[in-house]
């Protein structure tokens, strides 16, 4: 089934941190990189987040360089990618910010009508799956859209579900150089983890950045 590239990027504290144990978000990069990830997000089609992250954090997941902005406009393409909310029982607030035109909440078939009511002025809404959203079914939706490039912003749950359902091509880690533990503080990847076999990555570059370094890699094979 064809489906976008799809590449998870985020940033984590030297301990695998993605945010506090209150769920509050922490600065972990610094400027070159809130730079990097703005052009990671005007190179692609679309950009995916958790209604986890939605909750959390309020992201917008606009392009916020004028030039860039500027660049997508000049080739024919929208101003900003994409934005797409996998929301399996449509708990995104009408208020939040990722909502607005060119924005898609994907939920599953028990998601309440009163929910999808108060959602469906704000955003374009897709049914994906029963309980849950059918993120391979999901996939193959957005492709058919013009979708080729898919960049994800988490969060850990998100980033689990698709790597898990073999979904996800490479893995872009800025860690920062902070500690922030607490064991039940999220991590890069959550959800019941792997258990018999172990997801390996190829390293593809390395590079420091800030206070920190940046890693690239590739997903290689699931081994015993």
């Amino acid at each position: 089934m064809p489906r976008p590239f799809v590449f998870i990027n985020s940033a984590m504290s030297v301990d695998g941190k993605i945010s506090s144990l209150e769920r509050r978000q922490v600065r972990i990069s610094g400027s070159q990189d809130k730079a990097r990830v703005d052009g990671l997000r005007a190179s692609c089609d679309a950009i995916m987040i958790g209604v986890g992250t939605v909750l959390s954090d309020d992201p917008s997941l606009r392009i916020k360089s004028d030039r860039l902005r500027l660049e997508r406009s000049d080739l024919g393409r929208p101003e900003n990618p994409l934005r797409v909310v996998a929301d399996s029982l449509a708990r995104t607030p009408p208020a939040a910010k990722i909502l607005g035109q060119d924005c898609l909440v994907a939920v599953s078939n028990s998601a309440s009508q009163d929910r999808l009511e108060r959602l469906s002025s704000r955003c374009e809404i897709i049914k994906c799956g029963e309980g849950r959203v059918d993120l391979a079914e999901l996939m193959s939706e957005l492709y058919e859209r013009g979708v080729k490039r898919l960049m994800v912003e988490g969060g850990a749950i998100l980033n689990w579900s698709l790597i898990q359902s073999g979904l996800v091509d490479e893995l872009y880690v800025y860690m920062g150089g902070l500690l922030i533990g607490g064991k039940d503080a999220p991590t890069l990847v959550d959800g019941s983890g792997f258990r018999k076999a172990f997801l390996r990555l190829k390293l593809i570059s390395f590079e420091p950045l800030d206070e920190g370094v940046l890693l690239k890699w590739r997903i290689a094979e699931i081994r015993p």
